[in-house]
């Protein structure tokens, strides 16, 4: 699975270091924020939210790719 890599990476003693969520992960909590702030979607279950976001997550890490 692509997830984009580390979302913040730092450099540590010359090497890339992941230490926190992947830029699938940071993908999907932003859009999951603008799901959050419609009120006309407030009907739709977490999990759906949650697949959706990752869906989109997954779209714009393949546009990257582009």
């Amino acid at each position: 699975m692509n997830t984009g890599g580390p979302a913040f990476p730092i450099e540590i003693n010359s090497e890339m270091t992941c230490l926190g969520m992947t830029l699938r992960d940071y993908f999907a909590a932003k859009a999951l924020q603008a799901f959050e702030s419609r009120k006309d979607l407030d009907d739709i279950a977490a999990i759906n939210k949650a697949n959706r976001c990752y869906r989109i997550a997954d779209a714009m890490l393949k546009a990257r790719e582009q």
